[in-house]
């Protein structure tokens, strides 16, 4: 089967993970699938599609043995490569359209694998633990199903499945977006997180403190941060409470999940490849034959008469009418807590209790609450009002003549132009954009595979049809995209634009001196 001959489908879309581990007998090759988009496919067609991608990851580590295959370019598809865990594949085929809109970066369909695998173990460990548990693999299908398609529907627009395309490409997953605070309001945060901890008593907790959609605290270690931070911009903040949706896309306004068409995101009822993936019905408990929880779900939390956040999701108590205390799993100890989520106005308090430290199970978590509610309350209505004086609006980062992307990779935190501002840049400037993070892309794998220096400053400038200058300068860890469209004809205005942008808004960091 030749690279050019895989059919995707009319979203132009294939979305697998596999086992290498498993299926290598004849007449067992079935058991690798551990999920497949679209699952009404022909499983001949399923079994084509990863076959295809077991021969290139063979045929890649022929070249290159100590890196992993992450894409190969064939005539009309991308095949995107993720090693999720070792021998655990997540592989995207997108086809390559002809229509604008369908121009990505490689690197952000990436980053997008390793989101939604990260958010997986986030709530239910490693998929290798969950095939070690129970070895058929149905467990392992009936999590992986409805988690993964539950968070492809936020890039749902209508009917289409909208991936991120150029016009994203003023934005960074899988970092932090952090809200800059004063000393007198960053002294009040401190206080609330001591304040938080004593609540727990002896045991060690965590603690992850957002105002609007931006982070404000945290203890956690970087990458639980990242998880974390993700999963409550999706699903939690107040924004995500009211609407639905989270505003990590420009492309996102106006979703609905009636919106998105079943037929195309879930197994035909009642069909082997139901059988085979698990259930397709929305229920919070998924698949009938196994407990399974859907986190991703829309529209399941909601906020409780006492402030703090209450979800079905996780089901009842047994023996009891109260709702089940949501528990994750960090990823820097493998560690389960307890996930109790308090909200005052635009303040969202997130406190992670270890569940070993909970003797008495929910009557204990009831306890920790009402200790939160009895000596914090009044340090978070303060603490949020402090925040909200202090607040600029949705436009609070808006730099006048600039739209860019600042991002610091060693802190995994980024901040960019308002997507209300982006929006208003012309298509062939994004394009050119775009174009130039490939290019930045490329010179930083290059780098991580030669084991050269990954913090060696780089700058580029692209002049796009438009006459808009398109820039990007990486210098010790810190990357700054930046588009000025009414810049002057020369590259030395452009250039004294960036020097005035660094000197004035990042401490000189990207500056020539």
């Amino acid at each position: 089967m030749g690279l050019s001959s895989v059919s995707t489908t009319g979203e132009g879309l294939l979305l697998c993970v596999f086992d290498l581990q498993r299926g290598q007998q004849e007449g067992q090759e079935l058991d690798k699938i551990l999920f497949f988009y679209p699952a009404d496919l022909p499983f001949s067609t399923q079994l084509s599609v990863i076959g295809l991608s077991e021969g290139l990851i063979t045929f890649s580590r022929i070249f290159s043995p100590e890196a992993a295959c992450e894409v190969i370019e064939a005539e009309r598809h991308s095949h995107v490569f993720y090693e999720a865990e070792p021998d655990i594949w997540m592989v995207m085929v997108v086809e390559k359209n002809k229509e604008a809109e369908a121009i990505w970066r490689i690197d952000a369909l990436k980053e997008l694998l390793k989101e939604v695998h990260s958010l997986f173990m986030l709530f239910h460990g490693s998929v290798r633990g969950i095939l070690e548990k129970e070895p058929s693999g149905g467990l392992t299908r009936s999590h992986l199903y409805p988690f993964i398609m539950d968070y492809l529907r936020d890039f749902f627009i209508g009917k289409k499945l909208q991936l991120p395309s150029f016009r994203d490409c003023l934005k960074e997953r899988r970092t932090v977006q952090m809200l800059t605070v004063g000393r007198e309001a960053a002294i009040e945060v401190q206080t609330l997180v001591r304040i938080l901890e004593s609540c727990v008593g002896n045991a060690h907790c965590s603690s992850l403190i957002l105002f609007q959609d931006l982070l404000v605290s945290t203890t956690l270690s970087p990458e639980d941060t990242i998880n974390l931070f993700t999963y409550a911009v999706l699903r939690l903040t107040p924004h995500a409470l009211s609407s639905g949706v989270s505003s990590w896309s420009y492309l996102r306004k106006g979703y609905s999940s009636s919106q998105v068409a079943a037929g195309s995101t879930v197994a035909p009822p009642g069909s082997v490849l139901e059988r085979f993936y698990g259930s397709s019905d929305t229920s919070p408990s998924g698949d009938d034959r196994y407990q399974v929880i859907r986190p991703l779900q829309h529209g399941r939390w909601s906020k409780g008469k006492d402030g703090f956040l209450i979800t079905e999701i996780w089901g009842p108590d047994v023996g009891s009418l109260d709702l089940v205390t949501p528990t994750i799993s960090l990823k820097q100890t493998e560690e389960r807590m307890y996930l109790c989520v308090y909200q005052y106005k635009s303040l969202t308090v997130i406190l992670l209790i270890p569940v070993s430290s909970i003797l008495n199970g929910e009557q204990g978590v009831s306890v920790v609450k009402q200790q939160i509610l009895e000596n914090a309350s009044l340090k978070i209505l303060k603490v949020e009002e402090k925040l909200s004086k202090g607040w600029g609006g949705e436009n609070a980062y808006h730099v006048s003549g600039y739209r860019y992307l600042l991002v610091d990779d060693s802190r995994d935190i980024s901040r960019a132009s308002p997507p209300g501002k982006v929006t208003t840049l012309t298509k062939e400037s994004l394009l050119a954009l775009n174009k130039l993070r490939e290019e930045v892309d490329l010179e930083k794998n290059q780098a991580k595979w030669d084991n050269t220096a990954h913090d060696k400053d780089m700058e580029m400038c692209i002049r796009a049809k438009n006459n808009a200058w398109v820039i990007g300068r990486i210098t010790r860890g810190k990357e700054l995209y930046m588009v000025l469209e009414k810049a002057n004809e020369t590259l030395l205005y452009a250039s004294d634009a960036v020097e005035k942008f660094s000197n004035r808004y990042c401490n000189g960091a990207f500056s020539s001196d």
